[in-house]
């Protein structure tokens, strides 16, 4: 049985013209398979991202996380990996484990992960 919870209403649904893969601020969201590891004081917990935008991230862990809790997020395994504030804002329980959907809240850090922009691309070449 899968059991989701949120800390979003459900009436507080994106409505309009705004596209499926595009979530107010957060941008479109690209499908990725690092791995992630969730650090608060000395706990650390180990997982794998499923997609990631400028707002947050989707994961899977096999351990339990709470609604609210705040995390260091660092997506990646090498010493180049991204690492970002973020809060855990809906879990979907499964019977392996969980989906967590993690909200980045560190203002100024910019995107995780992103592609370099097209003209910095060309530059390389």
């Amino acid at each position: 049985m899968v059991k989701r919870r949120s800390l979003t209403p459900a009436t507080g649904l994106i409505k309009g013209d705004v596209h499926a893969t595009r979530r107010g601020s957060g941008g479109a969201r690209r499908e990725v398979t690092d791995r992630i590891i969730l650090r608060k004081g000395a706990a650390e917990l180990t997982g794998w991202a499923l997609n990631i935008s400028r707002g947050g991230i989707r994961f899977i862990l096999e351990d339990p996380v709470e609604l609210g809790q705040e995390y260091e997020v660092e997506v990646g395994n090498d010493e180049a990996a991204a690492k970002r504030r973020g809060r855990v804002v809906w879990v979907q329980e499964e019977s392996d484990g969980m989906i967590v959907g993690v909200e980045f809240i560190d203002p100024s850090a910019g995107p995780v992960a992103e592609d370099p922009p097209a003209s910095d691309a060309r530059k390389r070449m």
